[in-house]
């Protein structure tokens, strides 16, 4: 077999932990190259080295936060991708049906479909599964300050209570070049898989191969009409509320008045007054089941 990796974050953990992957690993005759890290930043580094060592096949071990690194580092690369989904919220690996179990996402790796997947860009940085600014920036930059780590998923839901008062902010969106937005929104969301945090529905026909990026903006401001908003996303019909506008395109400018911070797959990143959007088409290689046809 091609040259085997692992990154792992060493403060995630499934199952029985990096041990149980080494012993699986080894069970199937494979003697990886293997790094650890104490945080999701740290993991470019070795992501680089891995392949440069060789290595045709990279498992990540982790949250969204320590996929999105790896990805945005390895776009472009030949070496394919596995997840062991060992984080709080897993989203891309539940929009592509890689369950939380060692031994199946590794058989998975080994054996799965080889599938070429699109990557959304924001100023210069790649995501996978979604990126935004308003409401879903802070109640992700909230439930980042030590909250997840102690009740999981449920971080999303108090900070999220938190911000539903928040108010509206200016904003203009082109999407291809053409004028799309302008006025005041609480919640620009650009997703390239569907689900989102808790298992909602955000984008019912989003594939992640299909070389455009869905665009999602909501104008809710009060509690009420963010209830509207969440009713409509758990029946999957988030574009029936009258709060909520969506498109899609390749190319996306994205203005504000003030600046605010902006969130790629789950992680919180700095205040900016611009996100410059763009697809990469087929960016990275990934490991899936045979069967998953989203």
């Amino acid at each position: 077999m091609t040259g085997v990796a692992v990154i792992a974050h060493r403060g995630k953990t499934l199952g029985g932990g990096l041990d149980e992957l080494r012993a699986v690993l080894a069970a199937r005759g494979i003697d990886p190259l293997w790094y650890e890290v104490s945080k999701s930043k740290r993991a470019p580094g070795p992501a680089r080295e891995a392949v440069e060592r060789g290595a045709g096949l990279v498992f990540v071990w982790g949250g969204d936060g320590m996929v999105q690194r790896c990805l945005d580092t390895l776009a472009g690369a030949s070496a394919a991708i596995a997840i062991i989904p060992a984080g709080t919220a897993n989203l891309l690996a539940t929009n592509l049906g890689i369950p939380k179990d060692v031994e199946a996402a590794v058989d998975i790796g080994l054996h799965g479909n080889r599938r070429p997947l699109d990557l959304g860009v924001v100023n210069g940085e790649r995501f996978a599964v979604m990126a935004g600014t308003g409401f879903d920036a802070l109640m992700i930059r909230d439930a980042d300050a030590g909250l997840k780590d102690k009740v999981g998923r449920l971080a999303y839901v108090a900070t999220g209570l938190r911000h539903v008062r928040e108010r509206a902010a200016q904003v203009r969106i082109d999407v291809d070049k053409d004028r799309w937005f302008k006025g005041k929104a609480s919640c620009v969301l650009l997703g390239n898989v569907g689900q989102i945090i808790g298992g909602l529905t955000a984008f019912e026909d989003a594939r992640p191969d299909d070389g455009v990026l869905e665009v999602g903006l909501v104008t809710a401001d009060r509690p009420l009409q963010w209830g509207r908003v969440l009713a409509r996303m758990m029946t999957s019909s988030p574009d029936q509320s009258p709060f909520v506008q969506m498109t899609r395109g390749k190319r996306i400018d994205v203005r504000l008045k003030r600046k605010q911070p902006y969130e790629l797959d789950g992680g919180d990143r700095k205040k900016t007054d611009r996100l410059k959007v763009r697809v990469d088409h087929h960016a990275v290689t990934v490991c899936t089941p045979a069967e998953v046809k989203t």
